[in-house]
């Protein structure tokens, strides 16, 4: 699922893809003199040439051919070297592990493009200074988890399976194998083991449906229920076979339950019937949505631009004027406009812009204004295309003079009052995005916060690009990336929705780079607003083919 994440402070947001990892080892040393190892594996990355622990699998008992049930989830930045390393221990008892060279069992290093290049990636263990491990390797398979197909909560339980122990009853625990297309078994999950019960009720798990079944409904899972041994020497009680779609018959009140067969007492015993049952008890399939699911749904994106016509930005007919109109080169202003506009437009397929002014008084009395249209029509704000706008940013700067003070709450109350009007629609038809060019600290802070508190609960983002060299630290509060903004009452931001630059940081950089900068915490914006109002895209998935996964229970998550 991908989400927008600011890397640094300072540089611009990426989207984040992230990686499911999951490990499996063949032909491990026996460190062990009376039973084999009781292997774990401990994943490493490298941040700024120290190796630290990410996470770790869980302990296999007595096994050299252990198939892990852990999975290793990270980001994945296509831009950088992720260095991992991998390192399998043999464990004793419950103690963490020491770095005793004698339970060192061999250890590989990699990066994890290396990883997702190949999709699955052997490699055989090394031990210290590079000695081979005898022929012990260990397997990598790595998945992506992309935003179009969620996860599923699945709940089993069994009843009457046999009893494979002679002073009490079986310890009964259930495995879910994938069946790739190369008829390769891929482990998917493995429940807890619950003790002395021949009906046994295991604990509901989640899972991604691209591990479950690579989103293929049909795909074949191979689910084997075990007598658990505490050696690790499991007694087999059963198998079945199932798919998803049969799970999914759940939805329509039908009950879904499966034989558990022993092949080698059916071949034996003339009137076998089973070695229990293993019934499905609920299922609930959550979709998690992109930003793209949305877009391709129909969603439309409104574009708004707000023009700071204050006094400090000088007089637009002097060339120091932020507001000068150079016939060569654009001004600032028109800079970061033509820059996120262009972007923006792609998302809007009227190509309509709401073009807005404040700080500055105008015709016909020229009273102040800090909410007006620069085509100076108070029925229709909106100009064609980006070219529109700056043709009425052109037009409307001989007619108006600039004044002050700098307030910005109106125009932020405004878009958010539109906003609410098609927020109140629910569906995810539109979303808003409110770019402010500022050439310094707004005068009306209090306001402001509490205009942005309110807005974030409508389907807006706020851009605000800070214009000329003026001291532009008491505009960072508004960006929440610090701390969560509050309202002057102390009331928190629903959602982080503001944005804000200075445009010298780009001054060097192209404009498209400022344009990254400011659009990047959209997509997880628009995504985050939509979840949390439970809003799934809209049904016309445009020149789609329709989802393979029909949508059961179908919850948006938060």
């Amino acid at each position: 699922y991908t989400t927008a994440s600011p890397r640094t402070a300072s540089g611009p947001a990426t989207c984040v893809t992230k990686v499911e990892l999951r490990v499996s080892c063949k032909a491990l040393l026996d460190r062990d003199t009376l039973n084999k190892s009781d292997p774990c594996v401990i994943l490493m990355v490298q941040n700024d040439g120290q190796w630290i622990e990410l996470d770790r699998t869980e302990v296999i008992k007595s096994n050299l051919h252990p198939v892990f049930g852990k999975v290793f989830s990270l980001d994945y930045y296509f831009e950088e070297v992720q260095k991992l390393r991998f390192e399998v221990y043999d464990i004793h008892g419950t103690h963490s592990i020491g770095t005793r060279d004698d339970d060192f069992l061999g250890g590989v290093e990699c990066t994890l493009g290396q990883i997702v290049a190949q999709k699955k990636m052997v490699k055989p263990l090394l031990l210290k200074y590079g000695k081979y491990a005898g022929k012990s390797t260990i397997t990598v398979h790595a998945e992506e988890i992309s935003g179009n197909n969620g996860y599923v909560e699945l709940s089993f339980c069994a009843k009457k399976l046999d009893d494979k122990d002679l002073f009490s009853k079986s310890d009964p625990f259930l495995e879910i194998y994938r069946i790739n297309d190369d008829e390769t078994e891929q482990l998917v999950y493995r429940t807890e083991v619950i003790k002395n019960n021949l009906n046994p009720v295991w604990e509901p798990f989640k899972v991604s449906l691209i591990s479950l079944c690579s989103c293929d409904e049909d795909r074949k899972l191979k689910c084997l229920v075990w007598d658990h041994d505490s050696r690790g020497k499991h007694d087999f009680i059963g198998e079945f076979y199932a798919t998803f779609r049969e799970m999914q018959k759940i939805s329509s009140g039908n009950k879904v339950s499966w034989d558990c067969m022993n092949p080698k007492y059916k071949q034996k015993k003339r009137n076998y019937k089973n070695s229990g049952v293993v019934i499905l008890t609920d299922l609930k399939l959550h979709r998690v949505y992109s930003f793209l699911d949305y877009i391709m749904g129909g969603c439309q994106i409104h574009f708004t631009v707000a023009i700071d016509f204050t006094a400090s930005n000088g007089d637009p007919r002097n060339s120091c004027s932020l507001h000068y109109i150079n016939p060569y080169q654009p001004n600032e202003y028109l800079k970061a406009l033509i820059a996120v506009g262009e972007i923006c437009q792609d998302y809007d397929s009227d190509k309509r812009f709401s073009a807005l002014g404040f700080g500055a008084r105008i015709p016909p009395n020229y009273e102040v204004s800090h909410d007006f249209a620069i085509n100076f029509n108070p029925e229709d704000d909106e100009c064609e295309e980006i070219q529109g706008v700056v043709e009425a940013y052109q037009n409307c700067l001989p007619k108006i003079q600039l004044y002050g003070p700098t307030n910005v709450a109106p125009i932020i109350n405004r878009l958010a009052k539109v906003a609410a009007g098609d927020g109140n629609i629910k569906d995810a038809s539109r979303y808003h995005i409110l770019l402010i060019l500022t050439d310094g600290v707004v005068t009306d802070m209090a306001d402001t916060r509490e205009a942005i508190v309110r807005a974030s609960y409508q389907p807006l983002s706020i851009i605000i690009v800070g214009v000329g060299n003026a001291d532009f630290t008491d505009m960072q509060i508004l960006d929440g990336d610090d701390g969560v903004l509050r309202s002057p009452k102390g009331e928190p931001v629903l959602r982080d929705i503001v944005q804000f630059v200075p445009f010298r940081d780009f001054k060097t950089a192209s404009p498209a780079a400022l344009a990254k900068c400011v659009l990047a915490e959209v997509p997880s914006q628009v995504v985050e607003y939509f979840s949390h109002k439970a809003i799934s895209p809209m049904s016309p998935m445009r020149d789609l083919p329709t989802p393979i996964l029909s949508p059961v229970a179908t919850t948006p998550t938060e």
